[in-house]
């Protein structure tokens, strides 16, 4: 089988109208490169021709593979899809709207060049509306950075290169394809940013919306923990629980000494029913706990099950997958 040096991953979904642009600069900037390649486009379910015109771009040129799936999933697995078939050494993600320059490929290669494993691009002029766009950018750009501990300016710049062995240990969920560089941190990784191109986009509608924030940000509390506690749950749930039950613990002892040695009523004091909700609030934190642990420990050892489904392949009928 050929050796592949470079994949290249763009998810598609209803872009009839900018497929054919986006594989002719790929080709170009690819073979300004000099290295093998191949292009996979993961048809997200698209509901207009945008599949009848990848399959003719296919029939020209054996280098372009096309992943079409059942319906829409979203972003996060169709890039996971890509992942799992590229071949390449060095996966390139980049959006099908034209507003990711190819040409800033070759950017990301010669910085990885310096022994970097995730290459990021910058998205550092936008082209977007400022207050839909830009601003919730930069504001959970800040609050990405600031809770994984992986400073970058542009998490949402869906251009980035990785090596093959980065993603292929990585699962994908959710939104989270936008928090690879976060999660890969796990791995021990070396992460770069690089200031990249943004273009308006020529023909087509915006997929995302302001919307999403709110999925993001649920997302990222996912991310922070996996990131800091996914193999130890207890670690959060019992300490959530000591403080809780401690808490409740200790103003019951002050209710005792008022009740014993004070010679105080109690029953009618809501400090004893918040002593009891808290004990009990403890015991079900740690119990959470042990329960996240067995889960943990099941999920690390449990069957690989896929988020999307595949109606089609072109051009992987003669590799094993």
């Amino acid at each position: 089988m050929e050796r592949i040096d470079i994949s290249v991953v763009s998810p598609v979904f209803n872009e009839e109208d900018n497929v054919e642009e986006l594989y002719n600069e790929l080709v170009i900037s690819l073979e300004r490169t000099g290295k093998n390649f191949e292009i996979i486009f993961v048809d997200d379910g698209s509901t207009d021709s945008t599949f009848e015109r990848l399959k003719k771009i296919r029939e020209r040129d054996k280098r372009v593979k096309i992943i079409r799936f059942r319906r829409n999933f979203g972003q996060t697995p169709a890039l996971s899809a890509g992942f799992d078939y590229a071949r390449g050494e060095i996966i390139i993600t980049i959006d099908a709207d034209l507003q990711n320059d190819p040409s800033d490929i070759e950017i990301l290669l010669k910085k990885m060049e310096e022994g970097y494993d995730l290459v990021s691009g910058w998205r550092w002029k936008r082209k977007d509306n400022f207050l839909t766009r830009i601003l919730p950018s930069k504001i959970a750009n800040f609050l990405i950075s600031m809770i994984t501990g992986v400073k970058l300016h542009d998490y949402g710049c869906t251009l980035k290169a990785y090596r093959s062995e980065v993603v292929k240990n990585i699962r994908l969920y959710g939104e989270m394809h936008r928090f690879v560089p976060a999660v890969a941190s796990l791995l021990g990784i070396n992460v770069a940013e690089v200031k990249v191109n943004h273009r308006k986009r020529k023909a087509g509608k915006s997929k995302y919306g302001i919307g999403r924030t709110i999925r993001v940000i649920l997302d990222l509390i996912t991310v922070k923990f996996l990131i800091s506690y996914s193999t130890r749950p207890l670690q959060i749930f019992g300490l959530i629980g000591l403080i809780t039950g401690g808490t409740g613990f200790l103003l019951g002892v002050y209710l005792t000494y008022l009740k014993i040695i004070e010679r105080q009523a109690i029953g009618n004091r809501p400090l004893l029913l918040l002593s009891v909700l808290l004990i009990f609030l403890g015991a079900q934190f740690i119990s959470l706990g042990l329960l996240a642990e067995m889960l943990s420990r099941t999920y690390h050892e449990a069957v690989e099950k896929k988020i999307y489904a595949i109606k089609e392949l072109h051009g992987f009928e003669e590799e094993k997958i």
